[in-house]
């Protein structure tokens, strides 16, 4: 079984900024590098020879497999600008480097990997960053040459040359020294990655039109605030987008000093009742400057491809630690969550069109914001049929740790009750359900609150609980989930201050005094804030039991495995810790193995392993406690939990276009046999290694997506 290695140095006009595939449509091939197994790195000079040489296609004809470093850009430029090689590349025959790299907790790129494992003379050339700036890219506009080539620059382009060889050297030597348990020897992984990689190929279809009267709708808005703003200081703040200015502005005319001038910042200010009307008004335009998506639409504009579709939107395992996609140019996995309802939202999109927004609302950035998940609709003959999987996370935490209570909640809610007729029971907008929701439940747990009591604004309460204290989390967890979710600290301590037993409250308030003493972070809240706070915190670990002991039983074996490589160590039932040579592994129910590599036990005794930080982009050592892996562990396994049924959706006639956390974007056709029951039924069945997981979901269909 023979393996090819390839890569390609490429020149286009559009820059790779628009997308893999909007620069493939212009793109041409001009070195393609290429060895096959440990043989020699040879190179097909397409500048100077525009035929494959026969040598390199019996090659790929030959090969059972084709290595790349990102799949995703070689894949669409070798379709456009090279459509005979591609013939010879069938789908089932790819295979990526830099997802093999993904699929283990390390970093994608390709110098990145060379530093890491140290590869010596086959590291990645890094004065190859210098000849592709030269090579790939027009020159500037101002310049008299404004491409360089092999004729004008014949000595870099010997260099040019080499650089592309030595890139074949450095991902075959990396793809040996990385893990592969996950990718490429998890047949299952490689399904889902093949199916990830059709796609991408394939894309959404965008309603161009809505895009570009967005940014002229903006455009004009943006206009009209810059004047208010000018009027407003006298001339000294032409913007309300020039933020130092602004924040200047404010504390000399009004003594008023704002710490930044983020939207939750901002947001707070406008309760305060004193607040000077001067400020609050420049505020109001702040806000509404600052809420535009226009640069997303700009974005969607450049990388959608000739025919309509914008495609390459996920990069399969791009959330390394979990294996959750993560999300590319048009960043479908990071859109605003809506602020005006649903029908508001339909109704400025016509008016958008028509260009007359600014006759049905007073904030255009606002409706211009809520509008971008419409851009997405259905091609001709098709309809959109979207479904989420319901607290998916919230299951299986439940689920890993055996809570039986909670599990049970679960399989109350997903019962609808039905009449004599054996009919589901109309109630209200919903069916009649055998049990609450669980935000609702555990909103009255922790309250002592009737559950016909708990409205909308307490479920959101419930809702930060669940999903901020199941991983570990205190007070300073709320903080999060409060910027989240829209909740007031204050207004909920001065809900829950009553409802809170006195021994909690005498445990809380201990914890306070300590917290000052030892000078730990109390948040900026106030004393009550910060005991309610913490009390919750200590109302939904007693009721949730089971998974407070998991914490305590990942910790040990994780703690177990790192120091005594080569043997297993159970956190409960369905968790595996092992260190395999220099990786920590946590095998998950599926046989997926979540990654850490150099893990150890730090002097102070806590955990931590190398990694590519959230907050800094850089590989570094990473801390690291129960919390968080138990954390990593339910997001991964409601990922496996999706993943797993993609195939059997795809089959029965729905074509998958993205996955985005919990929920599947598909087109189908537009009939009746597609709808979104039936793709949440799809999406329910639970896996052959997640039995006793109950499972639920719902969705809509449509012609233009949107938020279910």
């Amino acid at each position: 079984m023979s393996k090819i290695w390839l890569d390609s140095e490429t020149f286009s006009e559009v820059p790779i900024t628009n997308g893999s595939h909007a620069y493939s449509e212009s793109a041409e091939v001009l070195l393609l590098p290429w060895a096959v197994d440990d043989g020699p790195v040879q190179l097909w000079d397409a500048t100077e020879d525009p035929q494959p040489p026969d040598s390199l296609k019996s090659a790929l004809a030959q090969a059972s497999e084709q290595y790349w470093h990102n799949a995703m850009f070689d894949r669409p430029v070798m379709k456009w600008a090279q459509p005979e090689l591609f013939e010879l590349m069938p789908a089932h025959k790819w295979r990526d480097t830099l997802v093999q790299g993904l699929s283990h907790g390390l970093p994608g790129s390709l110098g990145a990997l060379s530093e890491i494992f140290n590869l010596g003379d086959n590291a990645k050339d890094k004065r190859g960053k210098q000849l592709i700036q030269m090579f790939c890219k027009p020159q500037a506009k101002n310049s008299k040459l404004r491409r360089k080539t092999r004729l004008t620059h014949p000595a870099e382009w010997e260099e040019f040359k080499e650089y592309a060889k030595s890139d074949i050297r450095a991902m075959r030597e990396l793809h040996k020294k990385m893990p592969k348990w996950n990718y490429p020897r998890n047949p299952e992984e490689m399904n889902l990655w093949f199916l990830d990689q059709r796609m991408n190929m394939a894309g959404v279809y965008v309603d161009i039109e809505l895009a570009e009267k967005a940014i002229e709708a903006v455009t004009i808005a943006q206009a009209c605030l810059a004047d208010e703003a000018n009027d407003a200081t006298n001339g000294e703040v032409t913007a309300a987008t020039q933020r130092d200015k602004l924040l200047a502005f404010i504390l000399k005319e009004f003594g008023v000093s704002l710490r930044d001038m983020r939207s939750d910042t901002l947001e707070r200010r406008l309760l305060d009742p004193d607040l000077p009307d001067g400020v609050r008004e420049l505020i109001a335009i702040r806000l509404m400057a600052s809420t535009s998506s226009v640069s997303k639409f700009k974005r969607l504009i450049k990388g959608v491809s000739s025919d309509g579709y914008l495609r390459g939107l996920t990069q399969f395992n791009g959330a390394a630690r979990t294996g959750r996609d993560g999300h590319r140019l048009f960043q479908p996995g990071n859109m605003m969550r809506p602020t005006i309802p649903q029908k508001d939202i339909e109704i400025g999109i016509e008016a958008i069109k028509a260009g007359c927004a600014d006759l049905i609302t007073d904030n255009v950035m606002e409706l211009t914001s809520n509008t971008m998940r419409s851009v997405i609709i259905a091609p001709p003959g098709k309809k959109i049929v979207v479904a989420d999987l319901a607290n998916i996370e919230g299951r299986v935490a439940a689920w890993v740790a055996g809570e039986a209570w909670k599990l049970q909640a679960f399989r109350d809610y997903d019962t609808f009750l039905l009449d004599d007729k054996g009919q589901k029971t109309p109630h209200k907008k919903d069916f009649l359900r055998k049990g609450p929701d669980l935000y609702v439940k555990s909103y009255s747990e922790a309250f002592r609150v009737p559950l016909a009591e708990v409205g909308d604004k307490p479920r959101q309460i419930g809702k930060v609980m669940e999903l901020m204290l199941q991983y570990q989390g205190g007070v300073g967890a709320f903080l999060t989930g409060a910027a989240t979710y829209r909740i007031d600290l204050d207004d909920l301590a001065r809900v829950g201050r009553e409802a809170i037993p006195d021994h909690v409250w005498a445990e809380a308030e201990n914890f306070w005094d300590w917290s000052i003493d030892t000078k730990r972070n109390t948040y900026g809240l106030s004393h009550d804030t910060f005991c309610v706070c913490d009390s919750i915190k200590r109302l939904w670990r007693a009721s949730n039991a089971e998974i407070v002991m998991l914490w305590g039983k990942i910790d040990s074996a994780a703690r177990s495995a790192i120091a005594s490589p080569g043997e297993d160590f159970k956190a409960g039932s369905k968790l595996t810790f092992r260190r395999d040579g220099n990786w920590l592994r946590m095998i998950l129910p599926s046989g997926r193995s979540l990654c850490y590599p150099s893990p150890r036990i730090d002097e102070g005794g806590g955990m931590s392993y190398m990694g590519v930080s959230q907050y800094t982009r850089k590989w570094e050592r990473i801390r690291s406690y129960s919390g968080k892996f138990f954390e990593n562990c339910c997001q991964a396994i409601a990922r496996d939990v999706l993943f797993y049924n993609l195939p059997a959706v795809e089959e029965a006639g729905y074509s998958v276009r993205v996955k985005i956390h919990d929920e599947l974007l598909t087109y189908a056709p537009d009939g009746l046999l597609w709808g979104p029951n039936h793709l949440a039924d799809l999406m329910s069945k639970p896996a052959l290694w997640a039995s006793g997981l109950p499972l639920a979901a719902a969705g809509f269909e449509g012609y233009r997506y949107k938020k279910g």
